[in-house]
């Protein structure tokens, strides 16, 4: 028995077998995730706000 996890007729040339990644799958977002989207928003508008009256 071979200590090796692949044989060497299950990978392809160059040491990995390439293949396709999982779909993403659409979800609803959680109210959690959507707090810190507002958080994010909110803390960015602040910034922005606060150069333009120090700019201005």
């Amino acid at each position: 028995m071979s200590d090796w996890k692949y044989d060497t007729d299950e990978v392809g040339e160059d040491g990995y077998e390439p293949r396709e990644p999982d779909p993403l799958e659409p979800g609803s977002p959680t109210a959690e995730n959507a707090f810190f989207v507002a958080l994010g928003v909110g803390t960015m508008l602040f910034v922005f706000a606060r150069i333009v009256l120090l700019a201005g």
